[in-house]
């Protein structure tokens, strides 16, 4: 664990219309921690990032981040606290070139020198962004645009990342290259609350886990417990 407890959701409930997609669930990051979320499709690992980042509703509990209640905040005063979220799918803006892109995720700020620096920091992170900058967003590899997405993230100077599914779709050797950036960027201070079907990489960057079942969370603890609990081995991890 990193510190005190600085993220915490208190017993979100969220609806898709009749359907309880999150049952009461509670889950805290500690600062400066990675947090993992695992667990199979529709067990409510992106519905519970969404809750957190204001694109759904909650029915009813509570959202802290950093002693300030944010749930029923927008999406746009959300990012102003501090989270940023990487969603599913990356979701670039395929016409824009790549350094557009990354000043979208700055949009809101004002401070040209830093803004400056965070976009030579993204580069540093991604050297193909760099070279790349010019090219349209649409003409990256799969990978690639994960990279640009993360860096968009970035750019808006979060304290909070909320992670979707980044290696999704991508190649091993990519794969390990996005764990490396996670574990990059967690070491700058940055806080994660990271979503993957990849269970055992999830379980390896974290500090603590939790395993969401049918929107309940069945286990939680530390993630190099989690890693050796039988049940997650055998449903999440091959055996």
């Amino acid at each position: 664990m990193k510190g005190e407890t600085w993220f915490r959701a208190q017993s979100l409930r969220v609806f898709y219309e009749r359907v309880e997609a999150l049952k009461g669930i509670s889950i805290e990051v500690e600062s400066g921690a990675i947090v993992a979320l695992i667990g199979a499709n529709g067990a409510g690992k992106s519905t519970t990032l969404r809750a957190i980042s204001g694109l759904i509703g909650v029915a009813s509990g509570e959202i802290f981040f950093e002693g300030r209640r944010i749930d029923g905040l927008s999406p746009q005063e959300i990012v102003r606290t501090g989270i940023a979220h990487v969603p599913e799918g990356r979701r670039v803006f395929p016409y824009m070139t790549v350094k557009e892109n990354l000043m979208m995720g700055a949009f809101r700020r004002k401070d040209r020198e830093g803004i400056q620096g965070d976009l030579e920091g993204v580069f540093e992170h991604f050297p193909v962004l760099k070279e790349r900058r010019s090219q349209s967003a649409g003409s990256l590899s799969g990978g690639e645009q994960q990279m640009l997405a993360i860096g968009r993230a970035l750019m808006s100077k979060p304290r909070l990342l909320l992670l979707d599914e980044p290696s999704l779709g991508l190649a091993p050797l990519m794969v390990r290259e996005v764990g490396r950036v996670i574990s990059d960027i967690n070491q700058r201070k940055v806080g994660i609350i990271l979503v993957e079907q990849n269970a055992q990489m999830a379980l390896r960057l974290a500090h603590k886990g939790y395993v969401l079942e049918t929107g309940s969370i069945a286990l939680q603890g530390k993630a190099s417990e989690l890693i050796d609990n039988e049940h997650v081995r055998k449903a999440y991890l091959g055996g």
